[in-house]
């Protein structure tokens, strides 16, 4: 098997994707989904002697009957169970040692993620200090949102007139006379 340090970094790269894609994640436990993009982007799965069927079915296996996620421990086994068919001419420990140098260090890819485009015509679109009408309301100084008090006309139900200048004085008047 592969000596201390390169423990240490397999156990890293196994804790980046297990953390991947998912907030609550504690690093501890590894989905399938998380499995099969650690085996695609490590490059154990070559479309030739290992296909996703071949990640899915070693998951399987490896895996707790009733759990769905694998430890580090049954992730380690199914690297040995992958690593001679990934490398048929190699011995055992041949295939192991180059199979953990394919995971080693590596973490996951974000290929195909949208980045966000900032071009003049989103840059007019979205500056809030250009709009106008009731679109300008929804806004305040800065070009936070108001959220709610923004967009809907919102009711005191104080019980005075809208424009009434002296609301909320009649207690201290009564309160003065007695």
């Amino acid at each position: 098997m592969a000596d201390n340090a390169n423990t240490e970094q397999l156990l890293a790269s196994f804790k980046k994707f297990a953390i991947h894609g998912d907030t609550k994640a504690t690093g501890k436990e590894l989905n399938g989904k998380n499995w099969a993009k650690l085996c695609k982007d490590c490059s154990i799965t070559d479309g030739k002697n290992i296909t996703g069927t071949d990640v899915d079915i070693v998951f399987s296996k490896v895996k707790q009957k009733t759990s769905r996620v694998i430890t580090y421990e049954e992730f380690v086994r199914a690297l040995v169970e992958l690593a001679p068919k990934r490398f048929k001419g190699q011995s055992k420990e041949e295939a192991l040692d180059s199979i953990f140098k394919l995971v080693e260090g590596r973490e996951p890819t974000n290929v195909g993620v949208t980045k966000v485009v900032k071009t003049a015509a989103v840059d007019r679109l979205t500056d809030s200090s250009r709009f106008t009408g009731s679109h300008k309301e929804r806004f305040d100084q800065s070009g936070r949102g108001r959220g709610r008090e923004g967009r809907e006309e919102l009711v005191e139900n104080t019980g005075y007139v809208g424009a009434y200048k002296n609301a909320g004085t009649y207690d201290d008047k009564v309160k003065a006379d007695k």
